[in-house]
């Protein structure tokens, strides 16, 4: 498989699970960062974070048994200055919420310009550069992943319908990556509300770039939403939810941003068979 066509699998099947439902998204956090779109892509290192540490292995690992490609599930050089634009995809994540687009939208603007001046005084090259001095072609995948994982979250709660809030931990522990996260001891959790209180309707928020705008939580009650279901959860996030009254569970970090890799690899593997060596926090489970 070429590079090019590597990149393209992503797109195509990231943009398949898009909450906005159109053909083919540009994701600006998601690109190829160094080397050549027609490299011949055969075995990759794939992690949740690559940095300079992760490359120098990755140069180690070329030598003695062979590479072809670096994978980061987070995004790094352009893609992370950029991560900003893709929060757009949230306003129809609180418009199936129940939340009105024109209130979604506003939410949106706001968080999305304090996301671009957090992002713009990082180092954002830094990781870029050694590839290229390596000489190691260089990738990340960041929310074609993630709309995997919140896909799936999403269809197995419907499926499974909890009604307990503690039942969407028993529901989350039977998949391998959750599962792997708990043996870490950083499985899932609820980090708000009683696990015997009810469910009622839940907001699974694990796309968008990163975490929405904190103003949306008691707006989100409002539209009748119960529990929310998450990656992570800042701190300041947390007073906003907790004030809300919503239930939390974090279902964990990198345990779901392994989960959406692994969903996403599972879908390019039925293309054609690469081989991936995991890092970095990243667990490859087949589901194929």
């Amino acid at each position: 498989m070429k590079l090019a066509d590597f990149y393209g699998s992503v797109v195509k099947f990231g943009s398949e699970l898009d909450p906005r439902k159109i053909k083919i998204a540009a994701y600006a956090d998601t690109a190829i960062l160094y080397g050549q779109p027609d490299t011949e892509v055969k075995r990759i290192l794939v992690g949740i974070d690559i940095e300079v540490g992760e490359l120098l292995l990755a140069n180690i690992i070329r030598r003695e048994s062979g590479l072809d490609l670096v994978l980061a599930h987070h995004p790094e050089g352009k893609a992370w200055a950029a991560l900003y634009e893709v929060m757009q995809l949230q306003v129809d994540l609180f418009v199936r919420a129940g939340l009105s687009r024109k209130l979604s939208e506003e939410l949106l603007a706001k968080r999305k310009r304090e996301v671009e001046r957090k992002l713009l005084p990082n180092n954002h090259m830094r990781s870029v550069d050694a590839a290229r001095l390596l000489n190691i072609p260089f990738m990340c995948a960041h929310t074609p992943a993630d709309n995997h994982a919140a896909s799936f979250i999403e269809k197995l709660m419907r499926e499974k319908k909890p009604r307990k809030v503690g039942d969407i931990i028993d529901i989350l522990i039977d998949l391998p990556e959750y599962k792997y996260a708990r043996e870490q001891l950083t499985g899932p959790r609820v980090i708000l509300g009683n696990p015997n209180r009810p469910v009622g309707k839940i907001f699974v928020e694990m796309t968008g770039g990163t975490e929405g705008p904190k103003e949306a939580f008691d707006k989100l009650y409002k539209a009748g939403v119960r529990t929310l279901v998450s990656m992570h959860l800042s701190e300041e996030h947390f007073r906003k939810v907790r004030d809300a009254n919503l239930n939390v569970v974090v279902a964990g970090h990198i345990s779901s941003d392994t989960l959406g890799l692994n969903l996403l690899l599972d879908r390019i593997e039925k293309k054609e068979k690469i081989s991936v060596v995991g890092c970095s926090g990243f667990t490859r489970f087949e589901r194929n």
